[in-house]
């Protein structure tokens, strides 16, 4: 992989560490500007809100500039919402900062992409998107940990202030590591709109936001769910998070080197295991054997499917910058449905674990999804190569076809 692709790497964990970072904090958040956890969660929300409306219309507005220099205006975006984000008063601003940062981080999730993709050989797009959103896995893993080590000794705001930091530095990195873009002229706002006719897409989305959904209705109560429910100590927290998340690197690791090839087992054997570990840890959430074990597998079957789930994209559509904004948006919709639903059950007296048992519901869905696009894939997608040089489950260049 060019070094470029590792310099986008970490512009996604810079700002996916910020998304994330709230779901570890909640309680000193909700101290902070005296609302209930629930209300924190929905601060999760209103970031993938902003990547699900805004990202998209902003993606539109910056194709005729040139990627790179797309990528850093989107950097210096994101700056202003994070920082506003660090020195906010109350819930109001900080719900203002985290829809100006999820407008910018969606976009730049596609731009990144899009990045990667004219970087590689086709038969190396999957593992490019491995690295690429590699990025979002080690948030979880290390950001999110350290997140929460830096809000429990030197308060949250110097959380926040490490992610301006982290930016910047992604930002100057990307400015040497990518190369000149493409001219402006070369892209097609018309060709980017007319891969949107395909049903296919739209299913291949569709399950996207399943999954995500699933993983996030549980993810974004893990810290409530371990201390009150588990009986975790509040120091234990980040080093089960931090265990979450290299469960979801080496995830991640797996189903980058395997999506070219194995991309449909990869999501039907993905979306069994979550469901299964999101029952299994409804049933025990009092066990703390359980809600480790739990917490491992959700890390390595949930958010590591991202690759599988950008391989399919890039079979049945193009590998365009509002294609991939648009799949991140469904992405964030998902993490919208799943923490938002998670924090609705918790309000109307569901308790905790009601999360955990909406997550296992999308997670079936998603597994459900899967069978229409199976039957097509037999009938009609393998015959035509799925247009992006796939025969057979092998990755090809077209032009030798």
């Amino acid at each position: 992989m060019p070094f470029a692709i590792y310099a986008l790497g970490l512009m996604i964990f810079s700002m996916t560490t910020s998304e994330f970072m709230v779901a570890g904090m909640m309680a000193s958040l909700s101290a902070e500007f005296g609302v209930s956890v629930a209300a924190i969660g929905y601060l999760i929300s209103s970031y993938a809100a902003g990547m699900i409306v805004g990202g998209p219309l902003l993606t539109v507005g910056l194709l005729k500039v040139p990627r790179k220099q797309a990528f850093l205006a989107l950097a210096v975006v994101f700056l202003a919402g994070q920082t506003l984000g660090a020195l906010a008063t109350s819930y109001e601003m900080m719900m203002v900062a985290r829809v100006i940062t999820g407008i910018s981080s969606a976009a730049t999730f596609g731009v990144s992409l899009a990045i990667g993709f004219t970087l590689v050989r086709p038969e190396a797009l999957g593992r490019a998107a491995s690295v690429v959103l590699g990025g979002l896995m080690v948030a979880t893993a290390i950001g999110l940990p350290a997140a929460m080590v830096f809000d429990q000794y030197f308060g949250w705001r110097a959380s926040f202030w490490a992610v301006v930091v982290l930016v910047l530095l992604s930002g100057v990195l990307g400015q040497f590591a990518i190369p000149s873009s493409p001219k402006p002229e070369s892209v097609s706002i018309r060709g980017e709109l007319a891969a949107f006719r395909n049903g296919n897409l739209w299913a291949a989305y569709a399950t996207s936001m399943l999954i995500i959904g699933a993983t996030f209705a549980a993810f974004s109560y893990f810290s409530p769910i371990l201390t009150d429910l588990t009986g975790f100590g509040t120091s234990m927290v980040p080093l089960l998070l931090g265990i979450y998340g290299v469960a979801t690197v080496i995830g991640n690791i797996v189903t980058g080197r395997l999506a070219d090839q194995y991309m449909m087992p990869i999501l039907a054997i993905g979306l069994v295991t979550l469901t299964g570990a999101l029952v299994f840890f409804g049933l025990f959430a009092h066990s703390t054997i359980v809600a480790m074990i739990a917490v491992i597998v959700v890390g390595l079957a949930g958010v590591p499917m991202n690759p599988a789930m950008t391989t399919r994209i890039t079979r049945v559509a193009n590998t365009g910058s509002l294609v991939t904004t648009v799949h991140g948006s469904v992405i964030s919709l998902g993490v919208v449905v799943g923490s938002s639903m998670g924090g609705l059950t918790i309000d109307a007296g569901y308790g905790l674990v009601s999360p955990l048992w909406v997550g296992a519901l999308l997670a079936t869905l998603g597994l459900l999804s899967l069978f229409p696009f199976s039957q097509g894939m037999g009938k009609g997608q393998r015959a035509k190569g799925e247009h992006a040089g796939i025969c057979e489950n092998k990755v090809v260049d077209c032009a030798e076809q």
